[in-house]
């Protein structure tokens, strides 16, 4: 039914200012019904020459009129607009196609002219912006916004609440980043200076903007196992917050505090509840057939009551998609004010909250944003998928802050809830780990292999539990057959290094393959240099000469004061008050190893440098060393019979210098890559420790060194200030 190619004029209230081709004036804009008459004696039916198109226009310009569906199909002609693609889009977009026959087409008004016309249909074919209301954020704001979503082009239609991308289902979590000491074998980074107690933090780091970095900022997508009070956590607009000694962090009671008011009136639609759960994320199936339905499969986001609201929805969430987050947020309040039940338009609002968060670098945003996917869940009538994904990004956005615990709370009930779905039971177990647990989440991951024991998610980690505990023969099995699944969540760098590092402790020389394909796969940068924080471009080789790393006043202060170093060492080796504490970072196959603590990632212990005073004062001068928060600064005594294991550091981002203080004769040396070196008293010795290295001390005596970490020299000022401490 398309319109005639040389129509034109218009009507329902709308005229063309402009006029092409021929005829009289009476086949222009005017529909008064003289015109319409005088159209109809025109016709071609009578064998009379037409001041229009002739009866064929006429015919489809009555029907049209008598339908109800467009008076003003000429004006939509006029302004090239296909009514056929109208319909055709009303179609794609699972309008009714009936009520838009019937011309109910009212509710799809863009302009709030009361009616559907050509500036409306331009708007849903996408040609033209909805002119209802101007932005109101300051011009740097109005950006587009690159946030935890791809942003939708501005050519392209609009975004519909049941396309919602189903990789929303599949949790960060699987994409975690797993990160602890030098070994990497633990869950935990090592312990600050200060010795920090085991509690929740409640302020997350959120990064400042690091143009010079190659390295991601370790966000909800990347987050590492470990306790919370072992990161630096940042507000957006804040310095780094360092809290000093004896401050303390604020308890897991109160990190709990908000967690404990969710989930009990959590509801789940009985109806929905077997139907409409996603299919697991992370199940791997050998069906073809299968494996395409679960592809295909979406979650369904919108209850029988906001159907009826749909288009009014899309239109708050094509704002969004479009990063125009303030706006969006408006529009879905407004939706929440007219429909305070409307589990969808509350969604909605949480995740503008949630990209807004991102977009102003603010914490207080992001707290409103986990506040509003709880008030999701609590709502009657939710869909199970809504609840479920509310839920999910609840408990990621929890660990972004910090808030451990309560994720963990939040983990817990999403299992309640949905205690059929493997993926929620594996990211419990990650809930676990974060904050240390690992007893309990090996207990989830045996429940989960019971049930499902080709689970490669829960193998991997499963292995990684294993070998933190120092069962390494029994890891390894694990840790291969959960990479070689492919399963979402195991082509990770850690568990290639946990692999190879068990194999190579069982004497298995297999272990540099599993080096060579997490080389290949992206995840180290060489079989040698097996560190995962990294800072791509760095120069990267295992020895460096003082000359190379551009501190040589470093150098030169340490060597021409190596005795008053040593004798401070020795009188605290003296004292028997336990300074020098063991190394506990599972990296001895044998012997005896401690170390005493002057700095950690930055961080001055005030009660170390009273017993190495001068040492301290010293040091004070060299903020490329007291300020690396990638770094520590130490004292190491190692006793004859010790073997440190292959191992590497975590990040390429500092040197390691050793400062030789007590070295026997023969019997003690150190391997980085495929070179050995020893130790010389007062002698500097510097190497990349992101490159495998290896210990031996096989003397009569004690060894004693003075280990002092340096940035990277190759790394900016900036890079300094904003990589996260390790």
């Amino acid at each position: 039914m398309a319109p005639r190619k040389n129509a034109k004029g218009g009507g329902g209230g709308n005229s063309s200012s402009s006029s092409s081709g021929s005829g009289s004036s009476s086949g222009g804009s005017s529909s008064s019904p003289g015109a319409r008459r005088d159209t109809k004696h025109g016709g071609h039916k009578n064998g009379k020459k037409g001041v229009l198109s002739g009866s064929s226009f006429f015919t489809w310009f009555m029907v049209i009129a008598l339908l109800g569906v467009w008076t003003s199909v000429a004006v939509v002609w006029f302004e090239l607009v296909d009514y056929e693609e109208v319909l055709a889009k009303a179609k794609d977009f699972r309008y009714n196609l009936s009520e838009v026959l019937q011309g109910k087409l009212g509710v799809y008004d863009a302009d709030g002219d009361g009616d559907f016309d050509v500036d409306d249909a331009k708007v849903l074919l996408g040609l033209k912006e909805r002119s209802a209301s101007k932005p109101t954020v300051r011009p740097e704001e109005a950006e587009t916004f690159r946030g935890r979503e791809e942003q939708v082009p501005e050519g392209t239609g609009p975004q519909h609440i049941e396309d919602e991308i189903q990789e929303e289902m599949h949790s960060p979590l699987h994409e975690t980043v797993y990160t602890e000491h030098e070994t990497e074998d633990s869950y935990h980074v090592e312990e600050t200076a200060s010795q920090a107690s085991d509690q929740d933090v409640e302020e997350m780091v959120y990064e400042q903007e690091n143009p010079d970095s190659t390295e991601p900022v370790i966000d909800d997508d990347e987050r590492m196992y470990h306790d919370a009070d072992d990161v630096t956590y940042q507000d957006y607009d804040q310095q780094v917050y360092e809290p000093s000694e004896g401050e303390g962090v604020e308890s897991s009671d109160n990190a709990v505090e908000d967690s404990h008011i969710i989930l009990e009136e959590v509801r789940v639609h009985p109806a929905e509840e077997q139907q409409e759960i996603p299919p697991e994320t992370n199940r791997k199936t050998d069906d073809p057939e299968q494996k395409e339905k679960v592809k295909k499969k979406k979650p369904k986001l919108l209850n029988k009551f906001d159907k009826t609201i749909k288009a009014e929805l899309d239109a708050a969430e094509k704002l969004r998609k479009r990063g125009k987050i303030e706006e969006a947020v408006t529009a879905f309040e407004e939706l929440i004010r007219k429909y305070p039940q409307s589990p969808r338009a509350r969604y909605g609002k949480a995740q503008c909250e949630d990209d807004l968060a991102e977009k102003r670098r603010s914490n207080e945003v992001l707290r409103k944003a986990i506040e509003t996917y709880q008030e999701v869940a609590s709502l009657p009538d939710v869909p199970a998928d809504l609840v479920k994904l509310s839920l999910k990004r609840r408990s990621e956005r929890q660990q972004f802050l910090g808030h451990m615990r309560g994720s963990l709370v939040t983990l817990q009930k999403l299992v309640e809830l949905f205690p059929d779905d493997t993926s929620l039971k594996n990211d419990l177990g990650v809930g676990y780990l974060l904050i240390g647990e690992n007893d309990n989440a090996k207990k989830v991951y045996e429940k989960v292999l019971n049930v499902t024991p080709n689970d490669g998610f829960a193998k991997v980690h499963y292995g990684f539990i294993l070998k933190a505990q120092n069962k390494i023969a029994e890891s390894i099995p694990y840790l291969k057959e959960g990479i070689e699944s492919g399963d979402p969540g195991t082509d990770d760098g850690r568990f290639y290094f946990h692999l190879g590092d068990a194999m190579q402790r069982v004497g298995d020389k297999e272990a540099y393959k599993w080096y060579e394909l997490g080389h290949k796969r992206g995840h180290f940068a060489s079989v040698w240099q097996r560190s995962l924080y990294n800072v791509n471009g760095l120069r990267a080789q295992p020895w460096w000469t003082p000359k190379e790393t551009g501190y040589t006043e470093l150098v030169k202060s340490l060597e021409r004061n190596w005795k008053l170093i040593r004798d401070e060492g020795l009188a605290v080796m003296d004292k028997a008050n336990g300074l020098f504490l063991p190394e506990d970072e599972n990296l001895r196959e044998k012997g005896d190893w401690s170390q005493f603590t002057l700095w950690q990632q930055g961080r001055k212990n005030e009660n170390a440098c009273k017993g190495a005073p001068k040492t301290c004062s010293l040091l004070e001068k060299f903020p490329e060393t007291t300020g690396c928060r990638r770094g520590q600064i130490k004292y190491s005594v190692m006793h004859p019979g010790t073997h440190v294991w292959p191992h590497t550091g975590p990040t390429n981002c500092r040197l390691r210098m050793h400062l030789g203080l007590v070295i026997p004769k023969e019997g003690c040396r150190i391997r980085c890559a495929n070179e050995t070196k020893t130790w010389e008293e007062g002698k500097v010795l510097i190497f990349d420790d992101s490159f495998e290295h290896e210990v031996w001390q096989d003397a009569a005596s004690f060894r004693l060194i003075f280990i002092v970490d340096v940035w990277h020299p190759e790394l900016t000022p900036q890079q300094r200030r904003s990589l996260p401490a390790i």
